[in-house]
């Protein structure tokens, strides 16, 4: 009966803020159609670009705070289409629909486990999402190269080379070169606008195109050949990294596998016996355990990945 109970409110609340998305999408909608009644019509006001805010209360304190401050930050570097108060929203919202979902098939106690998991997902998410941009503008340093000497070759300023890089390669690091650019273009030193770059993305790869960069346009010279010697060293690492990854993945299946296994384990045995976990997690030593073997899992899978990452 509580499970039925604690079933049915975390579906409402997921009902809830699913409706409020919904709502607001709908309204974004509305003032997008409006906006372009207007500009059919007359030749006034001008549409505002991009997709409406969601959440503006909830952003507007929330970046005012050191922990928005580093979510925005996170953001900026994924290069996801959100703001803090969206994130912060969706996250609470992921964190309360486990609680109530994984609590009601489960035990309580492991909804409030659930949660716990969500909010370290949600940061995890960020940082997931900052290794997979860094791992893809690492994947195209390459042909960044190639761009930039053959613009310098060509006889181009570092800085034109730089807006050129921006212009013909794909995202992300045409979006991130673009930032260099328009950075430049407002006055900024190249080395402050390329040691940005090399904060926002860090990378042995980046870093040493970064210095090679910085060094050449302090000293002057030929940076035509060391750049020429970098391609060839970054397509060499890059191999090597896709080698390595693919020699790495069931090993990190596994990681993921293993806690996985344990939750099917709980699932089978409260289906043998209705309420079993209950009875167990109303006991002390029973939480005791269920805390112990949960930090078992996390530590099994910290040190999975942290044995498999291999630096080159």
């Amino acid at each position: 009966m509580d499970n039925l109970y604690l079933l049915t409110v975390g579906v409402t609340l997921l009902a809830c803020v699913l409706a409020v998305i919904g709502v607001h999408t709908y309204s974004a909608g509305k003032a997008q159609q409006q906006a372009l009644y207007q500009r059919m019509s007359q030749t006034g006001p001008i549409p505002v670009v991009g997709r409406r805010r969601r959440f503006r209360g909830v952003d507007r304190r929330l970046r005012g705070t050191r922990l928005g401050k580093r979510i925005e930050r996170k953001i900026n570097t994924t290069g996801l289409d959100l703001t803090p108060g969206e994130y912060a929203v969706y996250v609470v919202g992921g964190v309360l629909g486990l609680y109530f979902v994984v609590g009601s098939i489960f035990a309580p106690f492991f909804g409030l486990l659930a949660a716990l998991l969500g909010l370290w997902g949600g940061n995890y998410f960020l940082n997931y999402q900052i290794g997979k941009r860094t791992e893809a503008f690492i994947n195209q340093l390459p042909e960044l190269t190639r761009v930039l000497a053959n613009a310098t070759q060509a006889g181009l300023a570092l800085r034109t080379a730089i807006a050129m890089a921006a212009e013909e390669l794909d995202n992300p690091a045409g979006e991130e070169f673009r930032k260099v650019a328009d950075q430049l273009a407002v006055g900024r030193s190249l080395d402050d606008a390329l040691n940005e770059l090399a904060e926002r993305l860090p990378s042995r790869e980046l870093t040493v195109l970064v210095s090679t960069l910085i060094l050449s346009n302090r000293a002057g010279g030929t940076i035509v050949s060391s750049l020429r010697n970098l391609t060839d060293t970054l397509e060499e690492r890059k191999e090597t990294r896709r080698e390595v990854t693919t020699l790495l993945s069931q090993v990190k299946v596994t990681a993921v596998a293993v806690p996985l296994l344990g939750f099917g384990f709980l699932l089978i045995l409260n289906g043998m016996r209705d309420g079993a976990l209950d009875d167990m997690t109303n006991a002390t030593a029973g939480k005791v355990a269920v805390v112990i073997a949960s930090g078992l899992y996390g530590l099994g899978f910290f040190l999975i990945n942290r044995l498999t990452r291999v630096r080159i």
